[in-house]
């Protein structure tokens, strides 16, 4: 009889534990959608500018009609003046025009979906995209200065401490000053380790501590702000071998990332950005900031189909809860006006 009250509490115990896990697991859930959705809104709002100058154009062209080839010139004109690109908007009017083919579409109204379906396409991100949050992880933030590198750092690593992961910045952008107490107050807000150095010291040395710190203390991701010297590559390269290398020395086999930061304002000069920087290093993933307000959006889909490296995160405004991880869908979908 003992033993069936025993049997009786632990299950009942048991029965208490899991309605609390799943209660807990929906609650953050909840937040997860409600979070989702603010930022929807936002992205929403803050691609006005370029939804008003890509459907302005296309406005008239997704109506009855056929598709000839004034349909395809006018659609590639509008789509290269909505920053999209001319290598990216061929690729999008040779998928189109394969799809008419094959599907036998003959009505220009219908070629509005295949459009967006086209460009989700150009920007679909692989299933390993985030693989940094999961495991033991270096990331090297690089971009030039202005596009606001150092601040999305602070960004990210607040969103991983909230994640419940360990933390420790790296702030090896030693030439400009403002870098480091930015990241410095981002690192106390975050809770969040930081390794410094003085100004104008070398980027190096703070890699190195920072490698050293995070082996003694435990730290599963570090996050590294560095310099942004576009104009003299032959340094920045350099400079970005040696962190490399100390990596490599220091922390032998760990996961790494380095996530260009680009500005959305700055429209194709974002692309010649990404060129540049992919010559110098390998970049893995791409930021845009400050896509709030521009009428350059189109940018996005240009980087990640013309260049082929993904848009990872997206921001559209100056708060924490700006920067998002990037959903072509979403995106596509606020781009072309879908609620």
């Amino acid at each position: 009889m003992a033993g069936l009250l025993e049997l009786a509490e632990t299950w009942s115990v048991d029965s208490l534990q899991d309605d609390e896990t799943k209660k807990i697991e929906e609650e953050l859930a909840a937040k997860k959608a409600k979070e989702e959705s603010a930022f929807w809104h936002r992205l929403y709002s803050g691609m006005e500018k370029t939804r008003q100058n890509l459907l302005y154009n296309l406005e008239n062209l997704f109506v009855s009609g056929d598709i000839d080839d004034d349909f395809y010139e006018e659609l590639e004109e509008t789509l290269i003046m909505a920053d999209i690109g001319v290598v990216t908007t061929e690729k999008i009017i040779e998928e189109i025009k394969q799809r008419v083919l094959d599907e036998r579409i003959h009505e220009r109204s219908a070629t509005r979906k295949l459009l967006m379906d086209t460009m989700k396409a150009q920007m679909k991100l692989g299933e390993t995209a985030y693989r940094f949050e999961n495991e033991d992880s270096v990331v090297l933030f690089v971009g030039v200065n202005g596009v606001g590198k150092t601040t999305t750092v602070g960004k990210i690593g607040a969103r991983l401490k909230n994640d419940g992961k360990k933390v420790i910045f790296a702030a090896a952008d030693t030439f400009r000053a403002a870098a480091a107490s930015q990241l410095v107050e981002w690192a106390k807000r975050a809770d969040c380790d930081i390794v410094t150095g003085n100004e104008g010291s070398d980027p190096g040395a703070v890699v190195f501590d920072a490698a050293k710190a995070m082996k003694a203390r435990g730290h599963q991701i570090m996050l590294c702000d560095t310099a942004g010297r576009l104009q003299n590559k032959k340094n920045l390269m350099s400079e970005l071998g040696k962190i490399s290398n100390i990596l490599d020395k220091e922390l032998p086999g760990m996961y790494r990332e380095t996530l260009l930061v680009v500005d959305g304002t700055t429209g194709q000069n974002a692309i010649s950005q990404a060129k540049e920087f992919s010559e110098i290093c390998e970049v893995t993933g791409i930021i845009i900031t400050k896509l709030d307000g521009t009428a350059r959006g189109g940018i996005a889909v240009a980087i990640a189909s013309e260049l082929g490296i993904p848009v990872k995160y997206i921001g559209v405004g100056e708060a924490l809860e700006d920067l998002e991880k990037f959903n072509p869908d979403h995106f596509v979908d606020a781009l072309f006006g879908e609620e």
